[in-house]
């Protein structure tokens, strides 16, 4: 039968075990549904009554949820946290025998931290309804705006990343991306008060460091500018290669910043449209000439709207 005759062709085509190959199955894999299903928990502990209406003890549904993130995700760290040594073989790292015991100290150390996560997400909606004149409540800012969404998310993702979780953190990633139309990589260090408006099209790249109270628009760009490689060819990983935004920082629409030494100086206002590659200094206000960025000291008293 063709049947058969394909189903053999097709297993030929696969690997089974458990090294990082591009022809393997996904069994020894996290598993994506579950660690979304985590992150869609976890957003509701950031933000109780999200996804329904009822109401309890917080402390209790506090309890509640945190056991189920728990059983969720930690057959999963456990799964990622082998290519960890996988992807850093080149470096001679030695794998840690008690592989569960690890898993269980990672989520130990994610669990504690997500009061301190909390902090930070507070301060991301006063900022998006300081920042936005069509923000009428805080209740509209929280059930009603993807940026929040998209940081609330990538707040929880680089806590793992922090904690050298492969894989997971970019699963919720996509997610998010999927949600929200917003590409933040999970590796990126965001500060507090962080507001993007209307997000469609934003990406901010891994090594990404932005500053306190720093607003961005649609369809902003934060990245790399060229990848540079080692001596066999191969893209050299971990360094700097997208752009540090400073303290109080405004860019508008469809604006790209690329590159690791370009530094956006604080409380500069970057206008739509520009191509960045190079830094500009504090109190800069930077817009787009017929042929290039143009920088001039920044005056603040027509940029109280929008663009």
């Amino acid at each position: 039968m063709q049947i058969n005759d394909t189903a053999k062709k097709l297993a030929d085509l696969y690997a089974t075990g458990h090294e990082d190959r591009p022809d393997n199955v996904l069994w020894n894999y996290p598993a994506a549904d579950q660690v979304v299903s985590a992150l869609k928990t976890l957003i509701h502990v950031m933000f109780p009554g999200i996804y329904s209406s009822k109401s309890e003890d917080l402390e209790t549904l506090f309890s509640n949820q945190l056991k189920e993130i728990s059983g969720l995700l930690l057959p999963e760290i456990e799964r990622a946290v082998p290519y960890r040594w996988l992807a850093a073989a080149e470096q001679d790292v030695e794998p840690i025998e008690d592989v569960r015991g690890e898993a269980q100290r990672i989520l130990d150390q994610f669990i504690e931290a997500l009061p301190a996560v909390r902090e930070m997400v507070i301060d991301d909606v006063v900022a998006a309804y300081n920042g936005d004149p069509a923000a009428l409540s805080y209740a509209e800012v929280k059930l009603a705006y993807p940026g929040l969404l998209a940081i609330t998310s990538h707040r929880m993702a680089h806590q793992l990343y922090k904690l050298h979780v492969p894989i997971i953190p970019r699963i919720m990633n996509e997610w998010t991306h999927a949600k929200a139309g917003i590409d933040i990589h999970p590796g990126a260090t965001i500060s507090r008060g962080f507001f993007i408006d209307h997000g469609t099209g934003v990406v901010i790249g891994e090594t990404t460091k932005i500053g306190r109270g720093v607003k961005i628009y649609q369809g902003v760009t934060l990245g790399a500018k060229s990848f540079p490689l080692d001596e066999n060819g191969n893209p050299i990983k971990h360094i700097q290669r997208h752009p540090t935004v400073e303290d109080n920082v405004v860019i508008y629409a469809n604006t790209t910043v690329l590159g690791g030494k370009t530094v956006l100086g604080h409380d500069s206002v970057i206008g739509g449209n520009v191509f960045l590659m190079e830094s500009v200094p504090p109190n800069s206000f930077v817009t787009k000439a017929e042929t290039s960025a143009t920088i001039r000291t920044k005056d603040t008293s027509g940029l109280s709207g929008r663009f």
